[in-house]
């Protein structure tokens, strides 16, 4: 008997769910720092290592973001942490639903990593960085997948939209 044929969408989706659950868990991170750096004397040491890092762009992007967080308001800083935990409940289901195979993560997927390409196309613009444009080149690769995806399953769905564009 045949595998069923949606074994090799199956590992796409996957490695598509551990990259939204590593998102999650860098999220996660972020906002546990950005709560730890509501103490005064653990931003001083912050500084105080920052200091010691050999100038270069490490150094100054170390300075720069910690200059910058320091001079956020207390309530900017708590809207801070509420934006990026609900990005990572935002990739947490998204993650969650790609593993399980529902074909609604895909489509929440296609919505909101879509939505935000724009953005990271911007931002890759105003400041190219390898890192950027890593990030927005796997996003864009992940949209255009799960949208053929998506229309290859209508089609076999519908065998009568063959050969007409699925819109």
């Amino acid at each position: 008997m045949k595998p069923p044929p949606t074994a090799p969408r199956f590992g796409f989706l996957r490695a598509i769910a551990v990259y939204k659950i590593l998102k999650v868990a860098l999220l996660l991170a972020a906002a546990y720092g950005e709560l730890k750096l509501r103490d005064a004397s653990v931003l001083a040491r912050l500084f105080g290592w920052a200091a010691t890092l050999r100038s270069g762009p490490e150094h100054k992007a170390v300075v720069s973001l910690l200059a910058w967080f320091s001079g956020l308001s207390a309530a900017r800083v708590q809207a801070l942490g509420w934006v990026t935990l609900a990005y990572a409940a935002v990739f947490a289901v998204e993650g969650t639903g790609l593993w399980m195979r529902r074909r609604w993560a895909e489509w929440l997927t296609i919505v909101i990593t879509g939505s935000l390409i724009p953005f990271e196309v911007w931002r890759l613009v105003a400041a190219p960085g390898f890192g950027k444009a890593v990030v927005t080149v796997l996003n864009v690769a992940i949209v255009a997948y799960l949208v053929r995806q998506l229309r290859a399953a209508t089609v076999r769905k519908n065998p009568r939209r063959r050969g007409k564009r699925a819109t």
